[in-house]
């Protein structure tokens, strides 16, 4: 390391600093008078004393004002890098696939390359998936992941070795990638030197190679699980498909596989008749001769739900609008419509008693002959929330009273023809302005001739538009922040603006995304518990952590921390775990590790202020089989990747020829060199040095006599 002083003012300076140090020496230490008959000076010291002094003085003075210069000392310091070679180890349980002594002896050569290299004076590290092996003996590295990410891992590597000295990356694979990109895709600054393990030759065996099934059915409803299988070797024989659900067989089907045909598709349709996470087997039943069972069994896990949330459209006469809302809700099957009309049969007319609604769509009513008067005030008091639809045999007044978004002070039997214009500053829902611009060309509405006052907290969606004038008028307004959601579409019509639309565009799409997005907005739940815990995910993979997050809450929902929380998991045979923790305002998350697969069920649980408060919910845990659905190694890839970056691919027997070809090769050390900038004052043991010469100069003038 070499270092040089750099002055920040003119060095000329520094004669100043020497000339302060004299100056002050000499006043200090001026000669004085010597006493009758004694060599000694007035002040107590002798020739030889006082000029000691005095350069202690000096010393200390000059380099002082020498420091305040603010000198800086710059080093340069070169650094010699040995060129560095990466063993890339693909460690995924696909090796295994060829046999395990045939790995073992791969892996003894590569051991022994990797001895020559160092050898050689090139820097070896090893690098695996997920993880980094410095000193270990490649021999004793399991194979276990679970997944193979091949571009990962050369880019891990490309980022971790940026700016160094890494002239070769050996990559120990049987090319199969079930992760991520191809890694022929990635540019590389480095050359790729491939060593191919595995077995090229395709195994004679059957995979179940797909399963295409629903997230999620409702209770009660029929849904299809469909299994894809794949076949070598069994050209002309025929194997059976079977569904099962706890072991109960729920299916079974028989394939056959043609000369021609390795592919084949089965389909089982089962009916959901438990809530919750459901966990379905399909398994192709092991045939003689096959390589491996592993790849012939997948899991599907299914969401049950019991959770349509119950709409009832109650409408005082037949009406086309009736139907168009019935339509816009049926398409979404969320929804279980009750469509009931007043003036109908008793048995169409009345909601049966004892049942509840999520929403409640009342179109003209209440209504001018009162006639569902009785049944409004029913659901409103319950604080069900509601859409209206006003008509021509609405009832403004009840209205007026029964809703918090808009008041309708209208004249009698008039109405007005109005179209309708989106409000660009309504946020509260994602809506593509492009298409709302239909609207401009749909027929109008027949809303009251009147004035329209909206109240607090209400929001506006649609303007009502006369011919080419916009009014302040609402024609679809809501507030969501009333104890009632509530929205109201202020004119009848809507029939005819579907119709236009599909004549328009051939479809149904803006009107009812319009009315759908309203409906979700004011018929959501709002989550008020206390406690509220779940996991970060739905799913997660066999082998990692499931994290779950916790939220706990006071009476006037702010956040609390450092209260106990007790969990418990409990698996598809009904067993539980439970663990307890406390989360805190730096940590609110509990990992859980090892979980097997399956599905769970987890209840959480803790005790604010002498009341209990629960939270529940589900999870799955998927063992995913990728490394067993393909285990035919691809050299290709390797030896495409090997040519592309100006490597060569090497099999497991010529590893002797790799030593030598990068061995053969010049790899010179690198000289890279850092500098650095210091400021001297910055430097603690100069303060010890003026401390000590100024102690000694002080203790001297002491023990001599001096003043």
């Amino acid at each position: 390391m070499r270092s040089d002083v750099i002055f920040q003012s003119s060095p000329w300076w520094i004669l100043v600093c020497l000339l302060v140090g004299a100056a002050y020496a000499f006043a200090m230490y001026q000669p004085l008078p010597r006493l009758a008959g004694s060599g000694a000076t007035v002040g107590g010291f002798d020739k030889r004393t006082t000029y000691g002094l005095a350069a202690l003085r000096f010393v200390i003075v000059s380099f002082l004002c020498f420091l305040l210069l603010n000198p800086l000392i710059r080093g340069i310091r070169t650094i010699t890098e040995k060129p560095k070679v990466v063993l890339a180890v693909d460690n995924s349980e696909s090796l295994t696939a060829a046999g395990r002594p045939a790995l073992n002896r791969a892996l003894t050569s590569l051991q022994t390359l990797r001895q020559q290299l160092t050898e050689k004076g090139l820097d070896v590290s090893v690098r695996t998936f997920a993880d980094t092996v410095s000193e270990a003996d490649l021999t004793q590295i399991p194979f276990t992941q679970r997944t193979s990410n091949l571009s990962g891992l050369l880019s891990g590597i490309r980022s971790d070795y940026e700016g160094r000295n890494l002239t070769d990356v050996v990559l120990v694979s049987d090319g199969i990638f079930n992760q991520g990109l191809s890694p022929t895709f990635g540019q590389y600054p480095f050359a790729v030197q491939t060593v191919g393990l595995g077995d090229t030759v395709a195994k004679k065996d059957i995979q179940l190679k797909g399963i295409i099934a629903n997230r999620i059915a409702y209770l009660g409803n029929q849904f299809p699980v469909q299994a894809e299988i794949v076949s070598n070797g069994f050209q002309g024989r025929s194997a059976a498909v079977v569904l099962r659900q706890n072991g109960r067989e729920l299916g079974r089907q028989s394939i056959n596989f043609g000369k021609n045909d390795t592919f084949n598709q089965v389909t089982f349709q089962t009916t959901a008749t438990q809530k919750g996470v459901q966990h379905y087997v399909v398994e192709v039943l092991p045939q003689p001769g096959e390589f491996t069972t592993q790849n012939n069994r997948q899991d599907v896990y299914l969401d049950v739900i019991d959770g349509k949330e119950k709409v009832l459209l109650l409408a005082l006469s037949p009406h086309p609008d009736v139907k168009a809302l019935r339509n816009i809700l049926e398409r979404n099957q969320n929804y279980e419509l009750d469509v009931r009309i007043l003036t109908g049969t008793p048995a169409e007319a009345t909601p049966p008693a004892d049942k509840t609604y999520d929403l409640i769509i009342l179109h003209q009513i209440p209504d001018n002959g009162g006639l569902g008067n009785a049944l409004v005030q029913k659901y409103l008091a319950k604080n069900t929330p509601v859409l209206f639809v006003l008509g021509n045999q609405s009832s403004l007044g009840p209205f007026n009273t029964s809703n918090p978004v808009v008041q309708v002070v209208a004249q009698p039997n008039q109405s007005d023809k109005v179209t309708g214009v989106f409000n660009g500053e309504f946020k509260q829902l994602n809506f593509d302005p492009a298409k709302l611009e239909l609207l401009s060309k749909l027929p109008p509405m027949a809303v009251p001739y009147g004035e329209f006052r909206l109240q607090p907290g209400s929001e506006v969606v649609l303007w009502q538009q006369v011919g080419n004038v916009r009014t302040t008028k609402p024609l679809l307004a809501l507030n969501v922040t009333a104890p009632r959601k509530t929205a109201v579409l202020a004119g009848e019509g809507l029939w005819s603006w579907r119709l236009e639309e599909y004549a328009l565009t051939d479809k149904q799409d803006v009107v009812d995304e319009l009315v759908q997005k309203v409906i979700q907005l004011i018929s959501v739940k709002e989550d008020r518990r206390k406690l509220r815990v779940y996991p970060i995910r739905d799913e997660f993979v066999a082998g990692e952590k499931v994290i779950f997050e916790t939220e706990l809450y006071n009476d006037i929902y702010e956040r609390l921390y450092d209260k106990p929380v007790k969990l418990d998991i409990t698996d598809e045979k009904g067993v539980t775990r439970s663990y307890n923790y406390t989360p805190t305002e730096t940590n609110s998350r509990f990992e859980i590790s090892r979980l097997p697969q399956g599905a769970y069920r987890f209840r959480a649980s803790v005790t604010v202020n002498n009341r209990p408060e629960q939270s529940s919910g589900q999870f799955v845990v998927r063992d995913l089989q990728l490394e067993a659905l393909n285990t035919t190694a691809d050299h290709g890839m390797l030896r495409q990747l090997a040519q592309q970056t100006g490597g060569h691919f090497y099999g497991p027997a010529q590893v002797d020829n790799l030593v030598r070809d990068l061995t053969a090769r010049s790899h010179p050390a690198r000289l890279s060199s850092t500098e650095e900038m210091n400021e001297i004052i910055n430097w603690r043991w100069l303060f010890f040095v003026v401390l000590i010469l100024a102690s000694v100069e002080w203790g001297l003038r002491k023990f001599y006599g001096g003043y």
